[in-house]
Order: structure tokens, then sequence, then C-alpha cells
């Protein structure tokens, strides 16, 4: 962990929408609160101390709880500040696409903060995470506008699950920084993750009849729609199972439509 002074953490700080603030040019609570969301980022809320954060931030152990009264009164306030952030920086994407890479570079920062965040599992992580599927709401909205079709299921929904797949993606940083060749906190990382998911996001992965077929399928008993991932599974043979799969299916349905006494 780096302390607060020159070359330490957040030797400069960038907000959405360009410019920069040094830090030792932020206010005493800024300074903590900034510190703060580095030490809870790279550590942990509960390895995280006071003592450690005031240090960072270069203040006393009693001027921060001055500012926040406790180690949970600061974190709030970091979750706070960190969904200020991201409704600014997406208000800003929104607001004109073509600075969206600048406005995800000045996000960039709290990533980390938000990772760790979503992967405690405290309920303190409800209000970001709830935050960052009400701005894909905002993202999905626009998309219906142009669709052909009326959604399967509520806007809500379906951006919860974008969010949730979205952030898997930090989550795995070690898989996935793996497989590109790059860490992805890094900036050639940061570049390849961002061309994929621009790439796989503006191009259509599965058609409307491929769709549409799986989404009959939903209608079938559990049981059935498990029944060729198992068979897989235990045969080793696609083929195999497929023909297995069918004629279950098939002894069910006949089971299920033949009268009763016949």
């Amino acid at each position: 962990m780096s302390t607060g002074q020159p070359g330490g953490p957040a030797a400069a700080m960038n907000p959405p929408g360009g410019g920069s603030v040094a830090f030792e040019d932020l206010t005493a609570r800024a300074r903590i609160r900034e510190a703060a969301i580095q030490h809870f980022a790279e550590e942990g809320y509960e390895r995280t101390t006071i003592r450690g954060i005031a240090q960072t931030a270069g203040v006393s152990p009693g001027l921060l709880r001055h500012h926040f009264g406790s180690k949970e009164e600061l974190r709030r306030a970091c979750d706070e500040h960190v969904a200020g952030m991201l409704r600014r920086v997406n208000a800003q994407a929104l607001a004109d696409p073509g600075q969206a890479t600048a406005a995800r570079r000045g996000a960039k920062r709290y990533r980390r903060y938000i990772v760790r965040a979503l992967a405690d599992g405290s309920d303190e992580a409800g209000p970001i995470f709830d935050e960052m599927v009400t701005q894909t709401e905002q993202w999905l909205a626009r998309a219906d506008e142009a669709r052909p079709d009326p959604p399967a299921v509520d806007l809500r929904i379906r951006a919860a699950l974008v969010t949730a797949m979205a952030a898997g993606i930090p989550l795995l940083h070690d898989h996935v920084s793996r497989a590109l060749g790059a860490d992805i906190f890094e900036p050639e990382g940061d570049r390849l993750l961002a061309l994929g998911l621009l790439d796989i996001y503006s191009h259509t992965l599965i058609n409307e009849e491929t769709a549409s077929a799986a989404e009959a399928g939903l209608d079938l008993p559990d049981l059935l729609l498990d029944t060729h991932i198992v068979l897989w599974w235990l045969t080793d043979d696609a083929t195999l199972a497929d023909d297995l799969k069918d004629s279950i299916m098939s002894r069910t349905f006949l089971s299920a439509r033949r009268p009763s006494g016949k």
C-alpha cells in the first residue's frame, strides 16, 4: 500500500469531463475520501484501518473521525461519491457518445473499488449495483426505440442481467487478463477490452429464429430443459445425447397426451 506522500496514490485526480486535480490540492475531506477508496479497493473493508487511510491522506485519525465519524460512515460516503460519479459519466456518454471514451477514462480509477465492493458481497454494495442497473436501463430504453418487436421481459430485468455480465469481467480480472494477454486494468488490456465489447454489442449474436426456438423451449418442464446437458455429460457424445433426448421427450409427450386408462 502506498502512502499519501508525493508519488503515492492518487497523485493526480482526473474527474469525469477532463482536467486533473493534484492530490495535495484537494480539501482534507476529499483527500480522506480518495485515500479510503484506494484502501477499500486494495485491502477490502475489513482489513482497512482508520490509521492507514489517515496516513495516506496526510491527516490525523482524529481529523478523519471529525469529518466522517467512523469507518462505516466513511465507506458510505465513498459509495455515494462513486455512485454520483457513475451517474455523471453515464449522463455524459448518453448526451455525447463520442465522449464516451473520455468519460470512461475518468471513471477508470474507481473500477477496483466497485469490483471489491461487489466481490465482498456486503449489503453496502447494493446501492452501487442498483445505480449501475439504472444506468443500463437508460441505454436499453434507447435501444428499445428501434426494436421491431416488444421485449420479452421487463426493462429492469434485462438491465440487471446486462449489468451482472459486465460486472463479471473485472470480477474475473485474472482469467480475463490471461485470455486477452494483457492486464485489463492497464492501458493495453483496457483498450482490447473496450474494442472487444464494442464489437460484441454492435453485432447480433443469434438470429430471431434461434431466439424464438429457444424461447419456445422455456415452456417445457425444467427436467426436459436440462436433459441434453445431463445426457451429454454422461455419454460424452453430443449426437447420442440428442437421440436419447428426443426419445425421452417423445415418450414424455406421448405419456402426457395419452388418455387415462388406455
